[in-house]
């Protein structure tokens, strides 16, 4: 039986995507793994390039993009493997790491979703590796970048969960995500109305709130280049994307049991947030040019 589906969804990120796959070959848990690819209409080169060069690994192209969600799930479907791991394709797996979480994954069997350090190509640590599920407050802190200082209060702070060192988490980051198929398949997959970002918080929402526990692990990492996909400076359609995962996310999950008053609240603050940003990333594309 395979142990290990891998499920990678791309779009315009060959170079990226080969150096991913590189690493899996190289750095294979020592139990059999299958690799699934899912091309969300890639122009660049993408799809020929996995084709050509890596006959192991199952293919699927798709003729526009569906987004993220709908991609995985895709994949997700075609495998059979016992366990399931979310990787994104501008992460670079290291040695070792890949038996570690399966290993974890076997001795911890209320852990339901598992994520690695993510390590930023400088060395650095990624903090979205690990996060507490975001408050009004919390998000505010954050995006301020208040919450995001040395020293913060832990009040402010705690949207990237900082006294967590090793253990229980609210919440994984979607670039390395290892779960459980079976456990998956009951709590159901990525919500397909995220096309794009939320959709991992969204998904270990779900999973905590049936009872499961989700995991940081340190020991092991992958290399995260950080928005290597999406780019530093998200296009209007992202932009919109994101900001709305952010209302589904709170619409979903907390405004059933808010006052109408904070939920307007929210809701004009995530709209005011989106304005803002596209008004800065329109500023910064001028300034570039």
């Amino acid at each position: 039986m395979v142990a290990l589906d891998v499920v990678i969804v791309s779009y315009q990120c060959r170079e990226m995507l080969r150096e991913c796959l590189d690493s899996l070959r190289a750095h294979a848990p020592s139990e059999p793994m299958q690799v699934f690819v899912v091309d969300n209409g890639s122009t660049d080169g993408t799809i020929e390039m996995v084709r050509d060069e890596y006959q192991e690994v199952d293919l699927t192209p798709l003729a526009r993009n569906l987004g993220f969600s709908a991609a995985n799930n895709i994949a997700i479907r075609k495998g059979r493997g016992e366990h399931v791991l979310a990787l994104n394709p501008d992460t670079i797996v290291l040695s070792g790491t890949l038996d570690h979480m399966l290993g974890l994954m076997r001795s911890r069997p209320d852990v339901g979703i598992a994520g690695c350090q993510l390590e930023l190509p400088d060395g650095g640590f990624d903090h979205a590796a690990k996060r507490s599920f975001p408050t009004p407050l919390s998000a505010l802190a954050h995006f301020s970048g208040v919450g995001r200082r040395e020293g913060a209060p832990a009040q402010l702070a705690q949207y990237r969960a900082p006294d967590v060192e090793r253990g229980e988490v609210d919440a994984v980051n979607g670039a390395f995500m290892l779960m459980r198929r079976a456990d998956l398949e009951k709590i159901g997959l990525f919500d397909e109305a995220y096309w794009m970002y939320m959709e991992d918080l969204d998904l270990c929402f779900r999973f905590q709130a049936a009872g499961w526990v989700n995991w940081f692990e340190p020991n092991v990492s992958v290399m995260h280049v950080k928005a290597g996909t999406s780019g530093k400076l998200r296009a209007p359609k992202l932009n919109a994307a994101f900001h709305y995962g952010m209302f589904r996310f709170y619409r979903d999950h907390y405004a059933s049991e808010r006052n109408p008053a904070v939920n307007g609240a929210v809701y004009a603050g995530i709209l005011t947030k989106l304005g803002m940003s596209l008004v800065a990333v329109a500023v910064r594309r001028r300034r570039r040019l």
